[in-house]
């Protein structure tokens, strides 16, 4: 699994260590991710993603994550959440019909 948002698509940077006599070793900074689950209210089911706290924000400023991938074109989103938007407009149009 990648260090990698599924929403913002943050993920590992690379640096320095600078120590006080301007020593530099190569380091890594990880993103802020957590596993989060939220509730589809189209697929009454619980979504799991690892999102940064950042991404998290994010799908909650949009309404929940129906509403942030129905809004969302597919250009912005990884494959994992494009696999999700699918199976959100197939159980939308069926309880349409």
């Amino acid at each position: 699994m990648a260090r990698r948002c599924a929403v913002t698509g943050k993920g590992v940077l690379s640096g320095n260590n600078v120590s006080h006599a301007n020593n530099k070793t190569r380091r890594r900074f990880l993103p802020n991710l957590q596993e989060s689950s939220f509730f589809s209210d189209v697929l009454a089911a619980q979504i799991r993603l690892r999102l940064t706290a950042n991404g998290i924000r994010t799908v909650e400023h949009n309404g929940g994550i129906d509403s942030y991938l129905l809004e969302t074109p597919d250009r912005k989103l990884t494959i994992e959440t494009i696999v999700i938007k699918r199976r959100l407009e197939k159980a939308k149009a069926k309880k349409a019909a």
